[in-house]
């Protein structure tokens, strides 16, 4: 499997191509906005972008999406449905983030706890990890772990935005995440790598 990594936007959001080598199936985890590098990737593999993986609902994961559905009408939007609310509510809450106006973005379904999606010959299993918002998720590919703004390297997401809940995000990790082998490979939403390892002895919030 081909991994891309794509930070992009004001917040440095990382965005994660992933290409299955044998079919050219591709899926796209977060979304923050339109991306040229991302496009010009698949071009240059030749792939088709099956699925976008959303890790949760807020608005610097999402804001590409209506632009990628236009060019890859055939491309799946996933999401949890613990986020639709917070997604519908899209354009209200990025006032607070000093944005005038942001469009509603469309989703094609919603994903459950350790539901297995499959892509080439590839399996991403979903795991339900809510605290930065309800519907948040990480995705488990072999030995990589997506976990968009749950867990950070040696920090966790902010749990002071609505749907945002300390006790959950740390019950999510603690419980869920940390039962994973130690050596799994954690791809944030935000800022560098790291492995379950590190933060078992190193995440000070935890």
């Amino acid at each position: 499997m081909i991994l891309k990594q794509f930070t992009i936007g004001s917040l440095e959001n990382n965005n994660y191509l992933l290409i299955d080598e044998k079919t050219k199936e591709a899926v796209l985890i977060d979304c923050t906005q339109e991306c040229e590098d991302i496009e010009n990737t698949l071009k240059e593999y030749n792939a088709t972008l099956k699925y976008i993986l959303l890790t949760h609902g807020h608005f610097d994961h999402i804001l590409g999406i209506n632009g990628f559905k236009h060019k890859y009408p055939d491309c799946k939007v996933l999401v949890h449905g613990g986020d639709k609310m917070l997604m519908d509510k899209v354009e209200e809450f990025v006032k607070s983030f000093g944005i005038n106006e942001a469009q509603i973005q469309e989703i094609d379904g919603y994903v459950e706890d350790n539901q297995i999606i499959k892509f080439g010959e590839n399996e991403i299993k979903v795991i339900h990890t809510p605290g930065h918002t309800k519907g948040g998720v990480c995705y488990l590919i072999g030995d990589k772990l997506f976990s968009g703004d749950t867990l950070f390297y040696e920090s966790v997401g902010r749990t002071d935005l609505p749907d945002g809940h300390f006790g959950q995000i740390k019950s999510s990790i603690e419980e869920r995440l940390f039962k994973l082998d130690d050596n799994i490979q954690v791809y944030a939403g935000h800022g560098p790598s790291t492995t379950i390892g590190h933060e078992k002895i190193n995440n000070k919030f935890l």
